[in-house]
């Protein structure tokens, strides 16, 4: 039963760090090892558990597959929910997928946490993408182990461990057919780059790479801190939104973007990408005129332009 103590350990670790007390938590559950072994490890730490399925109807039988889940889970002690999702196409699908899954845990927890299944591996993945793609160091720095409402308490465990877990408890673990699919980048990263890495390296990858993500998730804190002391004070939302650049334009690079990044989340541009911060960056830092578009809705749009002291969001009609 060595797995089975190192989840429920994990878990019991991430009660102490996170739950400040709580006993009751909602988990993530697909019926895949990684989630099942997080279920029992949750109700063998002494939690309360609800257990909810998202079934996203993306394959023949989900539906048997989301019932299974959800019997397994009650037979170890957790009471089960099961949500039927429509998944739409923007982004792609696994990108949507995703957006419907965390939408129907979050309307249907009831306010309490709900604990994800991410491992160690997982992790691991997330830092290769965010290389293979350029990303800056908030991407990098990976998945927080608990950010409200969501936590995930197996990001020091592997993913053999989770299996092993299941393997020891007897549990009917689903093999989701996407997770073997090459047509999705992770599975290829798992299946191809990583074993090659890890020959290449001589072992060790997947834990070099979580730990590059838990030091560079200390850097970003510390960043973000910084930023966002000088955003409370640099930055005025009213009729026409402002961001006062004698304040910002001499910062240090990595705090000034954290300060426009923010500035721009809150007057309507949800996301905003690196590109778009790059350029408003620039129009900041007058070496780039004119406008930058930054979003908006069916019947306006956003954009940021450069005044006499300062920078401002303007609603213009599409």
């Amino acid at each position: 039963m060595d797995c089975t103590r190192v989840v429920t350990r994990a878990v019991a670790d991430f009660a102490t760090a996170h739950l400040a007390g709580r006993t009751e938590v909602c988990v993530g559950l697909s019926g895949g090892p990684d989630s099942l072994a997080l279920t029992a490890g949750a109700l063998r730490a002494g939690l309360t558990v609800r257990a909810l399925i998202v079934d996203h109807a993306l394959q023949p039988g989900s539906d048997a597959v989301a019932a299974d889940a959800a019997r397994t889970a009650v037979g170890l002690g957790a009471s089960a929910q099961v949500l039927r999702v429509s998944v739409g196409t923007a982004g792609g699908m696994e990108a949507a997928a995703r957006d419907a899954r965390y939408a129907a845990l979050d309307a249907a927890r009831d306010g309490l946490p709900v604990l994800l299944a991410h491992t160690m591996d997982d992790q691991a993945e997330t830092v290769l993408l965010g290389l293979g793609r350029g990303s800056g160091s908030r991407s990098l720095a990976g998945m927080r182990a608990s950010r409200e409402p969501w936590g995930r308490p197996l990001l020091g465990v592997r993913r053999s461990q989770t299996v092993g877990t299941c393997t020891e408890l007897a549990l009917p673990a689903h093999a989701d057919p996407h997770n073997r699919d090459p047509r999705f980048t992770r599975v290829r990263l798992r299946a191809e780059v990583i074993p090659l890495l890890d020959d290449v390296l001589h072992g060790g990858v997947v834990e070099a790479l979580a730990r590059t993500a838990t030091s560079l998730q200390a850097d970003v804190d510390a960043l973000d801190d910084v930023a966002d002391e000088i955003y409370s004070t640099s930055s005025r939302i009213g009729e026409h939104a402002e961001l006062d650049v004698a304040s910002v334009a001499d910062l240090p690079a990595a705090v000034r973007t954290r300060v426009v990044r923010r500035w721009l989340r809150e007057v309507g541009a949800t996301e905003p990408t690196t590109r778009v911060i790059e350029a408003v960056d620039e129009l900041l830092r007058g070496v780039r005129p004119g406008q930058v578009a930054i979003g908006g809705s069916p019947d306006h749009r956003l954009a940021v332009e450069r005044t006499a002291d300062g920078m401002r969001v303007t609603r213009l009609p599409r």
